[in-house]
């Protein structure tokens, strides 16, 4: 079988986030990105269905600039097979519908047996790639994944529900798979590793490679950022201290009464 794992670019969680002047963007200059987190429970996932099943290939793909090289190169390292970079040369703007008809047009070339991707990246948060993907498809698909069970043409994943809850969906192949960090623990890409993924097959492609045209792409750009803003600074909390317990606690269950009118 063949499973093609998408992957997206993020600032590290630990970077201090920084914008432009105008604060029309974020300024990169010293932001270290990383693969996204969930996109990293996505991969290892594909590796250990490898793992089980003789002959599965497993392609790593991205759609960016030239610096996702290198962290293609990792999800390889990681025990991927083959690395696929789509530029995104003229449609650094794009929205995530746009973003999907581009991944949606790479999965027809690919013909896949399972589309892997982390259920939501952690810089905008919005969760619209997985499902848009598999709608332009017309696959099954299934987001916030805990467990996924393969069983020939057919497979069952378990996913995460509000209040704690799971629900279990049993769905034919192919599908488009959403991981939650609950579903594995990625491995470390080991110095061997490293070395023999630098040696793996790595495509370049371009929108155009597979059938579309980046002109109409452009012109279908609904979602535009015009400015970023920080979120409001937070007050300083109160400490209190000095005083016996029980007018400590009187003072704090006040506050709670009449400014947080949490009681």
């Amino acid at each position: 079988m063949k499973i093609l794992v998408f992957l997206k670019k993020t600032p590290d969680t630990e970077t201090k986030i920084q914008l432009t002047s105008n604060n029309a963007a974020i300024n990169s200059s010293d932001v270290k990105f990383i693969i996204n987190p969930y996109d990293e429970y996505a991969i290892e996932e594909a590796i250990q269905i490898k793992e089980k099943n003789a002959g599965t290939e497993v392609v790593i793909a991205s759609f960016g600039d030239e610096s996702i090289r290198e962290l293609i190169i990792k999800g390889l390292a990681m025990g991927g097979d083959r690395g696929l970079l789509i530029s995104n040369e003229g449609l650094q703007d794009a929205d995530s519908l746009t973003v999907a008809k581009v991944l949606a047009a790479a999965v027809k070339k690919e013909n896949p047996d399972l589309v892997l991707l982390g259920k939501q990246a952690i810089d905008d948060d919005n969760m619209h790639v997985g499902p848009m993907l598999a709608e332009l498809m017309s696959w099954p698909h299934v987001n916030v994944v805990n467990k996924l069970t393969l069983d020939g043409k057919n497979a069952t994943a378990e996913r995460e529900a509000e209040g704690g809850l799971v629900e279990v969906y049993k769905f034919p192949l192919p599908a488009v798979i959403g991981a939650n960090k609950s579903l594995n623990t990625p491995r470390y890409a080991a110095l061997p590793g490293i070395m023999k993924a630098k040696k793996k097959p790595f495509d370049v492609k371009t929108p155009t490679d597979f059938g579309l045209d980046k002109g109409q792409l452009q012109g279908k750009v609904k979602v535009a950022i015009k400015a970023y803003q920080y979120p409001p600074q937070k007050a300083a909390g109160q400490v209190f201290k000095g005083e016996p317990v029980e007018a400590m606690v009187a003072k704090v269950v006040k506050l709670l009464r009449e400014e947080a009118k949490v009681l």
